[in-house]
This record gives C-alpha cells, sequence and structure tokens, in this order.
C-alpha cells in the first residue's frame, strides 16, 4: 500500500481531509510509492494562521534561547543525516553520496545561523550630537513563505529556514509535491529540536497553494528557487501584493576551457559537474565551450570518461540515478532528438547507455554533443538533465562574449593555468558566481548564492549576509537624554552639533 503524505501545521501533522492530491513515484522502479495531500486555500491559511500566531512569542524569544533550538536541530540533522539522504533518493532517484552532500551543505546554512547573535548586532554611535545617541537594531518581518524546487529537497530548504527562523520569524515551506518527505523529516527535527509549535509548518501542493501564498496578507516575504519563467512570475505577483521577494530563476551555465589547462582535471569536472545528479541542478555546467585547438582532445577525453559511468538505482553502487519523473526524462529525451535534428554531433546518445536498474525507472544516460550552434534548442534552453553540449571558441574573447551574451547568469567556470586570463574572466564576466578550476561554484555558508540577469529576480541572493539581510528590517534609533535643566523652544531644523 502507497504511503499516505500530509502537511505538517501548528507541530503536528494536519489531520484534515484533502480534496486533491497527487502521486510521489519512485525514479528508480517506476513505482508510485505514495500520495501527497494538496492544500486548498483554507488550508494553506490554516498554516499561516499558526505562523502568524506562533511569530510574536517567537521574535520574543531571546536570542540565547533561539540559538539553544539551532544548535539542537544542527546536531538532530547530523544525527539523521542519513535518514534524510535516504529519503531524498527515494523520491528523487540522486545517489546516496550526492543525497548526503547535500544534507552536509543544507548543515553548514544552519551552522551560519547559529551565529546570528553576531549577525544580528546593530551599529552603535555614542555623542553623534551633543548627549545625543544612535543606535540601529535588526527585526523580524514575521511570516515567510519558502518555496522550493524538487532537484534539492533538503539544501534549498535549508537554504532560507535556519536563517529566517534564527532571525525571529516565522516560515510556511511550500516543497515540491515530487519529493516532499524530507521536507517533513526536517519539521520533526525542529519539533524535537524545541522550536514551538507553528513557527514551523509545512503545505504541499502545486499552483493552488503557490498563488495564496504569494498573495496572502498576513506573508510578508517570499523566498523562491525554481524555473526563470515561474521566478519571474512569483516576483511579479508577490511583489505586487507588497511581498519582499527573492527568487531564483533557472541557469545556462558555461565551463570555458582554455589550451594551457589541464585537460584531465577539465574532462574530470565537466562529467562531475554536467552529469552529477543526472544534471538536475541550477548549478550544473550544461555548455563548454572549448578554446581551440584543444576541443577534438577534450572531446575525446569526456567520452572516454562517460562510457566507464554506471547509471542505475542510487540506492545501490551507481554514479548516476534518474530523472525525478517519466514526464521530465520524455522532456530531456526530446532535447536530444532536437540537437540531433538541429544538426549537433551526437558524440554519445544517453537513450543507448547501459542501465542497471528496473526497466520501469525514469532513465536517461548521460549524453554528450559537440560542435553545438548558439542557435540551438539544446543551447537557449534550460534542460535541466544530463546533456552537456560542447561549443568551440577561436579565443579568450570570443568566449568571454558568448558566456556575457547570454541571458541567464547563475553560475560559470574557467579552467586555465594563466592567473591573468584567470583574473581578466573573474573581472568581466557577467555571471553572479565564478569557479576558478572549479565547477560548481557554489558559495560556502558565510557568502550568499545567486546569479545576474534572468537568474536571479530581487536584490537578495540567498543565505550568508545576504539572508540574513532579507529576514530583517534595520530600525534606526536616536536618542537623546537630556539635562533638567535643558529648556526652550526652537522650530529650526535639528542639526548635529
Amino acid at each position: 500500500m502507497a504511503a499516505h503524505i500530509t502537511h505538517w501545521i501548528n507541530g503536528k501533522s494536519w489531520t484534515g481531509t484533502a480534496e486533491r492530491s497527487g502521486e510521489v513515484s519512485d525514479p528508480a522502479t517506476g513505482a508510485v510509492a505514495a500520495s501527497v495531500d494538496f492544500a486548498d486555500e483554507a488550508t494553506v491559511d490554516q498554516a499561516v494562521a499558526s505562523a502568524r500566531a506562533a511569530f510574536p512569542g517567537w521574535r520574543d524569544t531571546s536570542l540565547a534561547k533561539r540559538v539553544n533550538v539551532l544548535f539542537e536541530f544542527r546536531r538532530l540533522l547530523a544525527e539523521r543525516a542519513q535518514d534524510v539522504a535516504a529519503a531524498i533518493t527515494a523520491e528523487h532517484g540522486k545517489v546516496l553520496s550526492d543525497a548526503a552532500g547535500e544534507v552536509q551543505r543544507g548543515l553548514e546554512v544552519v551552522e551560519f545561523a547559529c551565529g546570528i547573535p553576531h549577525l544580528l548586532k546593530g551599529g552603535h554611535t555614542r555623542g553623534a550630537a551633543t548627549n545625543v545617541d544612535v543606535h540601529e537594531v535588526h527585526q523580524p518581518l514575521g511570516v515567510a513563505a519558502v518555496i522550493s524546487p524538487f532537484n534539492f529537497p533538503a539544501m534549498v530548504p535549508l537554504w532560507f529556514v535556519p536563517v529566517a527562523i534564527a532571525c525571529g520569524n516565522s516560515v510556511v515551506l511550500k516543497p515540491s509535491e515530487k519529493d516532499p518527505s524530507a521536507s517533513l523529516l526536517l519539521a520533526e527535527l525542529w519539533a524535537q529540536a524545541g522550536l514551538p509549535a507553528g513557527v514551523f509548518n509545512v503545505v504541499h501542493g502545486d499552483k493552488v497553494a503557490v498563488d495564496r501564498l504569494l498573495t496572502h496578507d498576513d506573508v510578508a516575504s517570499v523566498s523562491f528557487v525554481g524555473s526563470t519563467p515561474i521566478a519571474r512570475y512569483v516576483y511579479e505577483t508577490a511583489s505586487a501584493a507588497g511581498k519582499r521577494v527573492q527568487a531564483l530563476g533557472g541557469a545556462k551555465n558555461h565551463m570555458v576551457v582554455l589550451p594551457d589547462a589541464d585537460l584531465n582535471l577539465a574532462a574530470d569536472a565537466a562529467v562531475n559537474a554536467g552529469f552529477g545528479s543526472a544534471g538536475e541542478r541550477c548549478m550544473a555546467i550544461s555548455a563548454l565551450v572549448a578554446v581551440e585547438p584543444i576541443a577534438d582532445e577534450l572531446v575525446a577525453k569526456i567520452t572516454e570518461r562517460i562510457a566507464g559511468l554506471k547509471v542505475g538505482d542510487g540506492r545501490r553502487n551507481a554514479d548516476m540515478g534518474p530523472l525525478v519523473t517519466a514526464a521530465h526524462r520524455d522532456k530531456v529525451a526530446g532535447y536530444v532528438e532536437a540537437g540531433v535534428s538541429a544538426g549537433a554531433e551526437l558524440v554519445v546518445d544517453g537513450r543507448k547507455h547501459p542501465i542497471d536498474g528496473e526497466p520501469g525507472g525514469f532513465w536517461l544516460g548521460p549524453t554528450l554533443f559537440d560542435k553545438v550552434r548558439t542557435d540551438m534548442s539544446i543551447y537557449r534552453d534550460e534542460i535541466f538533465g544530463p546533456v552537456l553540449s560542447v561549443l568551440r571558441a577561436g579565443s579568450f574573447d570570443e568566449a568571454l562574449a558568448l558566456v556575457n551574451s547570454n541571458p541567464y547568469g547563475n553560475g560559470t567556470a574557467i579552467f586555465t593555468n594563466d592567473g591573468g586570463a584567470a583574473r581578466k574572466f573573474e573581472d568581466e564576466v557577467e555571471v553572479g558566481m565564478v569557479g576558478i578550476n572549479v565547477p560548481i561554484p557554489v558559495p560556502v555558508s558565510y557568502y550568499s548564492f545567486g546569479g545576474w540577469k534572468n537568474s536571479l529576480f530581487g536584490d537578495s541572493h540567498a543565505y550568508g549576509p545576504d539572508g540574513v539581510h532579507f529576514f530583517t528590517r534595520t530600525k534606526a534609533v536616536t536618542t537623546r537624554w537630556v539635562d533638567p535643566s535643558h529648556g526652550g523652544i526652537d522650530l529650526g531644523f535639528p542639526r548635529n552639533s
């Protein structure tokens, strides 16, 4: 019998009856593993009301007590990391080692949030004017809505939720309906850590739930990660409703390889960053720009490495698992056919890759195209699957211009042993996250994650200093304790003297 997955509201599993539900599949077998309740507007309202009621008490909780909860949550999450990873693999399909790495990167943000007493320290100036002091305070916003994607069911919520909670906000999380179980494990761990009921809530569902969160009067902020069209919609809708919004969109990440680079290192990086998690990463390398004359040699090295990749059930000894759903697998396979039709050279056809798994799984092996042009759909579109496209450039300047002309600006990398070229690339590339001989430049937790151009809508990046800024608003307080002998009336504009 398939499991039943429902919402988490006010510190416990929801006990109502849902009118609509969805199916959660095991991507490695194709079997339906669970049904998940979809929230209607009334259920979303219930979760928001729970968060709104819990907010004043949590806001007024001392930083010391908040940090105690965060430290305990961090301990419990580290203790249960393998359980969370197993839930991710069962519903998303990524291999266990990749899922465990996802949880670890989320843990790093929890550790960053444990330093919230220092992060919320405001400035103070004594004697800004005669007998006048000025200080600032950082106060929470209220109810924070977090809408997370299927590809990182634990890490992306952990980018936002610990920082929001540490700053004194309450949260309603709407995870992807494709792999919802990790979010409920996080909810249980928050409760065990001592977080008061209502401070963290989870509602499952589709556009009905999302739209209600975007426009709800009691939601103060919206954090979103997903495709660019939806990110733009989220930003425009929630902003029009008066919310503070950070909406992280899609990507077309380029890896530039210069002729002086270590080609073995570059080939390893291209395979790791192109096919890890079956390419279902917003930081995946999907476009490799080879600066001649090294393209033929580099393509040969990548091809050799792809042949050794084991594709199969992520719970077994596999390098790459299935895609998340049959529909998504078919969509990505359609891009492979489109690339062939457009005239790109299909070097490795992932549709023919050997599979170590059940025939009903959502399989598509690693695919490599060469001699791709910028007008082809396999280059223009974010495929979000195991498809790596190689483009050829005649010079560094041509490669840089190619990257900068792309409408996305999420992540990029350059592989070179030339420090001057690396510095010029760092300075001039129009992308928010840059790797130098690092293929997936996801910042550590005390920096912030986010792209440029069509990869980010809103001013704030995720986690790190930007995260603290996003989940708080600053109040400047000017204080004068008047000498008892003071008196008189002065209608002039106040002067600092």
